[in-house]
């Protein structure tokens, strides 16, 4: 199929639709609603690193219900174990069996609040389920749901009682996002709607209508692995990560994994936009996003307060589309 012929409107219809009825409720938020319709159909882990207040739940349950998904939600904390996550096999004595009791990972759509709050045990039961979409329990492996996405939060300035997130988990988030509060405006308009009664929760979550289907967003995730990338994009890509390898503020650069969620991110955002094809440009906005959460700073640039979001730039500023 030529991408000139290649329909990707219906994903574009469908994209602003789920952000016009969101908003609704939800006010500001929208890269952060972009971003969770990108990982859902780049089938990819999105982690937010924000304050608390910042409606990252609630965004959250709103996209599972228009999207169809059962919706389960994990709080972090110290004395959560890997069971309480995955489930477990308990003897039945009427039965004489043993009977598998499934965790909250068994869900469509999986928040994990605060998961730096798990301990590494804890947070080592999501590696498998967020790489290979199944869990073990008890030696036996089970899969889980499909389509399966997982969201997880993450507040960056509390330390007392949390645990810094592994590489090797960091490197299963497809992308990240820093929440931060709203804007004066922004705040004013939650005061009004406040004052006006149009903050229910209960009342919008009742109206809220199912927009798309799993067996929908399994024919979009289809449609965007069609969408054209040029080769001269594919290197960009390549060059991209290449360079956070070999930045000198950069002791680890970006896994291969980071390149995979830049071009299945990219393919997405071209949809979002009603494009069969990929622009550079879809590859920069997703950059830091996929970059961000990825890359660990020499302690020199830490001392002399180098941020990764400086790097990332840096990088977009001097490599350039071959």
């Amino acid at each position: 199929m030529d991408a000139t012929d290649l329909d990707v409107s219906y994903i574009a219809d469908a994209y602003h639709e789920v952000l016009e009825t969101t908003q609704r409720f939800v006010v500001g938020n929208r890269p952060l609603i972009d971003l969770i319709f990108t990982g859902v159909l780049s089938d990819g882990a999105v982690l937010i690193e924000g304050v608390p207040g910042t409606a990252k739940t609630t965004v959250s349950k709103i996209m599972a219900k228009l999207l169809s998904y059962s919706f389960k939600r994990i709080q972090g904390a110290v004395d959560v174990q890997p069971a309480d996550i995955i489930g477990v096999r308990i003897y039945v004595a009427r039965e004489n069996q043993f009977i598998l009791q499934k965790g909250p990972i068994f869900s469509n759509f999986v928040l994990v609040d605060e998961i730096n709050r798990l301990t590494p045990k804890t947070q080592s039961a999501l590696l498998e389920s967020m790489s290979e979409h199944q869990a073990t329990i008890d030696g036996n492996t089970y899969p889980l749901p499909k389509p399966f996405f997982v969201i997880a939060t993450q507040n960056p300035y509390e330390f007392e009682g949390t645990f810094s997130l592994v590489e090797a988990q960091r490197d299963r988030f497809m992308y990240s996002i820093p929440l931060d509060h709203l804007n004066v405006e922004d705040e004013l308009e939650i005061i009004r709607r406040d004052n006006g009664g149009g903050l229910s929760w209960t009342d919008f979550e009742e109206s809220l209508p199912a927009l798309l289907s799993p067996e929908d967003i399994g024919e979009m995730i289809g449609v965007v692995r069609q969408v054209h990338v040029d080769e001269a994009v594919l290197r960009y890509i390549a060059d991209l990560v290449a360079a956070t390898r070999s930045h000198g503020d950069v002791r680890l650069g970006a896994s291969s994994r980071a390149s995979l969620a830049l071009l299945r991110g990219a393919k997405v955002r071209a949809a979002m936009d009603g494009r069969p094809y990929v622009l550079p440009d879809d590859v920069k906005t997703l950059a830091m996003p996929v970059l961000r959460h990825r890359l660990l700073m020499e302690r020199d640039a830490i001392i002399g307060q180098i941020s990764v979001n400086t790097v990332v730039e840096e990088i977009l500023n001097s490599v350039e589309v071959s």
